[in-house]
């Protein structure tokens, strides 16, 4: 009994001991299970933060387009701005280099007029007064001021003469054909003469030929001042012959100061007396017949207004009418 009693005793040790073990592996089996399922979770929220994250990626990415979008246009507009600016900084420069260039170019017209009225007054004399010495060039003043006023002396002139004579003036006093007349002889005569001057080989520049033909206009606006005024032809020639041979003279003088070869001279300065003295002639003269020829061919003849007259009545009439009346009257 007490054998059995030991390999009782043995064997409910060995339960007990496996009952532990069992214990132990159920409880291993319990700890594996959390562990299991905690890896799960784990996983699980592994996934879900790796999600976020790309969501939060794609936002970010969404975010950062949109930025570069918004970038892209205001780069654009700031490029074209620019070249808004651009544009607008070559018009004005166009347009500033323009106004230089005109301010430039009246500059330098500027010493042409730049004189003072005592030399104005000295080359007014000296323009009736012929030079003497003439185996070398003589000085001419290259200035413009006394020319231009001169021109306009004589259109005044010429105007003037219009309203003393007999012309018919009917649309004002034609300033236009006036000016149109002194400016084209001083122009065009001053031109023809350099370009002469210039097959001659006169040493002589186109704005010193404007400033001698002009003050050569001198001797015109007095003889045709004086004789505007005091209608005599015998004077007329007398002063055309004096005061306009004084001037023309001089203009002859310095141009043959200038020139090279009995010719040339000849040439040269026979055509330019010609000229100025048939122009004076021209504007004594013919001048004011010219312009009412004109007139008369753009407005027709210088006809009387139109004026009513009374009629008388025939005496047929009357009594045609008398026995009409009449009968209406019996009639009625």
């Amino acid at each position: 009994s007490g054998a059995p009693t030991a390999e009782w005793g043995g064997f409910e040790d060995n339960m007990q001991g496996g009952g532990s073990a069992v214990i132990d592996m159920e409880n291993m089996d319990d700890t594996s299970g959390s562990s299991f399922e905690d890896m799960g979770e784990m996983h699980q929220r592994m996934k879900e933060e790796e999600e976020e994250e790309e969501e939060a990626e794609g936002e970010a990415g969404a975010g950062e387009e949109e930025d570069g979008e918004v970038l892209g246009m205001k780069g654009l507009r700031g490029q074209l701005g620019r070249q808004v600016a651009d544009q607008m900084w070559q018009v004005g420069k166009r347009q500033a280099s323009r106004a230089f260039s005109l301010y430039a170019n009246i500059d330098i017209l500027r010493p042409y007029f730049d004189v003072e009225p005592v030399q104005v007054r000295a080359r007014l004399l000296e323009s009736m007064i012929p030079v003497k010495m003439i185996n070398f060039p003589q000085k001419i003043a290259g200035e413009l001021y006394g020319p231009l006023m001169l021109v306009f002396t004589l259109v005044a002139i010429l105007l003037h003469g219009m309203k003393t004579s007999d012309t018919i003036i009917r649309e004002g006093t034609l300033m236009g054909t006036a000016i149109g007349t002194c400016f084209g002889y001083w122009l065009g005569v001053s031109s023809f003469m350099y370009f002469l001057a210039y097959l001659c080989n006169a040493q002589i520049t186109m704005v010193q030929m404007l400033s001698l033909l002009g003050y050569g206009l001198f001797g015109h606006c007095i003889t045709l001042f004086v004789t505007y005024n005091i209608h005599f032809h015998s004077l007329f020639y007398i002063f055309w012959l004096v005061v306009g041979g004084l001037s023309t003279l001089r203009m002859v003088a310095v141009l043959v100061s200038r020139t090279v070869g009995h010719t040339q001279r000849l040439i040269l300065c026979g055509t330019l007396a010609a000229l100025h003295m048939l122009f004076l002639l021209y504007l004594h003269f013919a001048y004011h017949k010219v312009v009412e020829g004109i007139l008369d061919t753009l407005e027709g003849p210088n006809m009387p207004p139109f004026q009513r007259v009374a009629r008388d009545i025939p005496v047929v009439s009357n009594a045609v009418l008398n026995t009409t009346a009449k009968a209406i009257a019996l009639t009625l």
